[in-house]
């Protein structure tokens, strides 16, 4: 692709180098590393304000961009120094929570070395976390843990055997003859199974709740979507019975049989995000006998319509950022109501179609499960 040695080292902050105006802000001087850096380094930071400060070595290139950035402006542009670093700033406060971003050098696509990776976008992107206000929620804590395992079912209709990831409470491998309800979880397009324990920090979530008495303890099953099989702008050419096979007639009799489960349709229910919420949406109107309640987040939305004639749900929850399409969920939820569903909504304030909203969005729809 070039020829130039490219060394990266990435940083990112709020503001220059210098304290200094963006727009009619003036930007703090108080950065942190970013929370997902790697051992030891320094770059990406953080300030307080939500701004990310990026530093890039990369002395024989002619451009680097950044893709982080905000609306829609294509990221944040770095501007090189006399000692070969190219240094910048976002233009504006980033939103709260969890962002992927990778680096454009000489319009090569990289990944920054200073912070971890995550699977989305259909690849491995870097990661960088905006501190929330409320991230004691989803924050580790000296409290039990659960834990979260690979494993390996058969899938006769793929002939493969595939991968999810599995959620057991604190407590499961001590209490034997407990028996627990299940969530299956479904990450968006461009991600797998490791999203919702990676970039969601679902288990911590789990933990916490269930260390507070908010919640009766249940399992979370996460396997991949099958999403990506489609690229981004063709989604509607999904076709969602290879994966409705591999969940209900391959995922759920394997985890009934090798879990203590309580192998019921009131005690399972089907949640995602995004791409995976349109999942989840056909899936449980095809099979409504296997799912006793339905969450989609960031996902669409059910209609009476959608609903009629079928056993009814004990829970339909529907949520989604502010910066998203809220008033189309709280219609949803009220005309469901009007019909006699139960139905919930949620919004996630001053949040867009990210993390920190699905984060937000689990924790407040675990309590209302399996009561």
């Amino acid at each position: 692709m070039m020829n130039k040695t490219i060394a990266v080292w990435f940083a990112a902050a709020v503001t220059s180098a210098t304290c200094l105006a963006q727009g009619s802000q003036t930007v703090a001087e108080d950065f942190k590393p970013s929370t997902l850096n790697q051992p030891g380094q320094e770059y990406p930071q953080v300030n307080s304000q939500g701004y990310a400060r990026f530093r890039i070595k990369a002395p024989q290139a002619d451009s680097v961009k950044v893709s982080l950035g905000l609306g829609g402006r294509g990221g944040t542009k770095l501007v090189k120094g006399a000692d070969g670093f190219w240094t910048g700033t976002t233009e504006g406060p980033m939103d709260e929570g969890f962002h992927y971003y990778h680096l454009t050098v000489d319009g090569g696509t990289f990944n920054d070395p200073g912070t971890l990776n995550y699977y989305g976008s259909v690849r491995w992107e870097s990661g960088i976390e905006i501190p929330a206000h409320d991230q004691d929620f989803y924050a580790l804590k000296d409290v039990p843990h659960g834990h979260v395992q690979q494993i390996l079912f058969p899938s006769k209709s793929t002939q493969t055997s595939r991968r999810a990831f599995v959620y057991t409470p604190p407590g499961y491998e001590k209490e034997t003859a407990k028996k627990y309800p299940v969530l299956y979880l479904q990450h968006g397009w461009g991600e797998d199974e490791t999203a919702w324990s990676n970039q969601g920090r679902a288990n911590l979530i789990m933990d916490n709740l269930i260390a507070e008495g908010k919640i009766k303890p249940f399992i979370i099953v996460m396997t991949y979507g099958m999403t990506n099989e489609v690229k981004w702008g063709r989604i509607r050419d999904f076709k969602i019975e290879p994966f409705q096979t591999v969940l209900v007639d391959e995922l759920i009799p394997y985890v009934d049989a090798n879990f203590r489960t309580l192998a019921d349709r009131s005690n399972r229910a089907m949640a995602g995000l995004s791409m995976g919420g349109m999942e989840t949406r056909q899936i449980t109107l095809n099979k409504p006998e296997v799912f006793g309640a339905y969450a989609l987040l960031s996902g669409g939305v059910y209609t009476p319509d959608d609903l009629k004639g079928k056993p009814q749900a004990k829970l339909i929850f529907l949520s989604c950022g502010s910066k998203e399409n809220p008033d189309r969920v709280k219609t949803a939820v009220a005309d469901l109501k009007a019909a006699g569903y139960p139905a919930v909504s949620y919004v996630s304030d001053k949040t867009a179609h990210e993390f920190q909203t699905w984060r937000r969005s689990l924790h407040e729809l675990a309590p209302l499960l399996f009561k």
